[in-house]
């Protein structure tokens, strides 16, 4: 790796506990990742290894208590909440294994909803909004509700929302958790024809399939595993 190439993410002995009453719960123990930009990996683990806690620090959503982590080079932990509210909302993009798409609104408004603030003009919503739909292949369905969509046509709308902002990465908690496999499957070759980066837990070996490298949690480190496809 060139001294000159911004990794995504630098993680060096990152801690992380929670305070459950009196009882303290390390969730973390430091643990060290580096996550190159342009990639797929995946992370894997027991519930309650950290995994889950670790895509929130990424995410920006819980705070680092203890150790380092960089995102494009910027210490995460340094930064104030203005700060981190900006690099959310411009430059990561979420998905999550139900969804969590507004029922009210139809496909195109669920995607359009969230550009909207974004500070872009009526046609660069609309394009942005046309362009991410057609991306994953349900700009036709566009006027249907959630309830007159499938559960994979429902996490592709939930995709088309993370990839209209154009983000550096999606982060994704169990993406395919609660689809089939086949559909599983087609949301996973959307995921790895993204020119972004895309970080997903999971348990599944077909989603690993996919991930230039996959990582295993084990009581709050991590250690690399098979790798996938390189």
């Amino acid at each position: 790796m060139s001294n000159q190439e911004v990794l995504l993410y630098e993680i060096d002995d990152l801690f992380f506990h929670y305070s459950l009453g009196k009882q303290r719960v390390q969730a973390l123990d430091g643990l060290s990742l580096k996550i190159p930009k342009s990639s797929l990996i995946t992370i894997s683990g027991p519930s309650g290894s950290g995994k889950s806690t670790l895509l929130n620090i990424l995410g920006l959503i819980e705070p680092v208590q203890k150790g380092k982590v960089l995102f494009q080079n910027e210490n995460i932990g340094l930064i104030n909440e203005k700060r981190k509210n900006e690099i959310r909302k411009f430059q990561i993009g979420f998905i999550f294994q139900h969804f969590h798409l507004i029922p009210v609104l139809t496909a195109e408004e669920n995607v359009s909803y969230f550009l909207s603030q974004h500070f872009l003009s009526k046609k660069e919503i609309q394009e942005k909004t046309e362009e991410s739909l057609e991306a994953v292949g349900l700009w036709s369905h566009r006027k249907k509700r959630p309830s007159q969509l499938s559960g994979g046509q429902m996490q592709r709308v939930a995709i088309a929302r993370a990839i209209a902002k154009s983000p550096s990465v999606i982060i994704g908690d169990e993406p395919t958790a609660s689809l089939d496999q086949k559909t599983g499957h087609e949301i996973m070759e959307l995921l790895a024809g993204l020119k972004c980066s895309v970080i997903l837990t999971t348990h599944d070996t077909m989603v690993q399939s996919f991930a230039a490298q996959n990582y295993h949690i084990q009581d709050g480190s991590v250690v690399p595993i098979k790798q996938g496809r390189g």
